[in-house]
């Protein structure tokens, strides 16, 4: 009924029949026939035909002018969707880890801003667990297993973690050769990763980390940074240490033992259709995930 009122509403604004029909690309016949099951709808003639003219009756005016300003509200929301869902424009809430969004992901932000010059970003850091719902965000990363049945989830690669310490602080502490050793020494922890527990790489032995960390943290870069300077023994994923380790200014401690690899996914709200804006972004890390070596471990 809509496309037949927008075709009332045309006849009216032009004049005629056949200038409407012209305008909408139709036969002017079927026009007519369009006209007249709407009046037969509605109960009413809506038009009355002049020497030159379609002349709208009184029932014709009175709907005509109230169902005008509805279509015109109609096309504005209609383009307003249209712009969301299918123009890579406008804002994109993405909420993540603190240190993976400062160092891993860093490359994926830049690619967005620099291909899209049309969005903005809006990125939520935090190591915690936040809602993605309730935060209102487009897209969220996470690591580790995701049961929120709420949210669709792409897989991105995994993420591995590594002890780490500066040769000075081993020259002074000694090299500890099993989990039991670090009770003795000054372990420097970031969140989540002092609930995770290591691994032996040929038994797969777990054995959780002593209690009493030296320092505990929420900021992985601050941990790696205070184990440069010799505080102590890092646990943190090896994508905030490579430059360190490749330099030597930090030296891998205990290869035998690991965290075993962590997924790592990009979720986002159940719907639809995903706004171009979000499927730019989320296509982004895809690429990136593929050609990043840290995140095949």
């Amino acid at each position: 009924m809509l496309d037949d009122l927008d075709l009332f509403v045309a006849i009216v604004d032009a004049g005629s029949l056949s200038a409407a029909a012209k305008r909408h690309g139709m036969p002017a016949p079927t026009l007519t026939r369009r006209l007249q099951a709407l009046e037969a709808r509605l109960g009413c003639k809506l038009l009355n035909r002049s020497a030159r003219r379609m002349v709208p009756s009184n029932e014709g005016w009175q709907y005509y002018e109230q169902c005008k300003p509805l279509l015109s509200a109609l096309r504005q929301a209609t383009d307003s969707l249209d712009a969301t869902l299918n123009r890579v424009e406008g804002l994109v809430k993405v909420m993540a880890p603190v240190s993976m969004a400062n160092g891993l992901l860093l490359p994926v932000w830049q690619r967005l801003l620099q291909r899209h010059p049309q969005v903005r970003l809006e990125l939520l850091l935090n190591n915690g667990i936040g809602d993605v719902l309730e935060a209102g965000a487009d897209l969220a990363i996470r690591v580790g297993p995701q049961p929120d049945s709420q949210l669709n989830q792409r897989r991105l690669g995994q993420v591995s973690a590594v002890l780490a310490a500066a040769p000075s602080y081993l020259a002074a502490r000694s090299w500890p050769q099993s989990p039991g050793q670090l009770a003795g020494h000054d372990l420097l922890l970031t969140t989540p990763l002092q609930n995770w527990k290591l691994h032996h790489v040929d038994t797969d032995e777990p054995q959780p980390l002593p209690d009493g960390a030296r320092l505990l943290v929420n900021d992985m870069l601050l941990g790696v940074s205070l184990a440069e300077a010799g505080c102590g023994i890092v646990l943190c994923p090896l994508s905030q240490c490579r430059r360190q380790l490749a330099c030597g200014s930090l030296l891998r401690v205990m290869p035998d033992w690991r965290i075993p690899p962590r997924p790592v996914y990009a979720l986002w709200p159940q719907r639809r259709a995903l706004p171009a804006r979000v499927r730019a972004l989320l296509d982004i890390l895809l690429e990136f995930a593929a050609e990043e070596p840290l995140l095949q471990a």
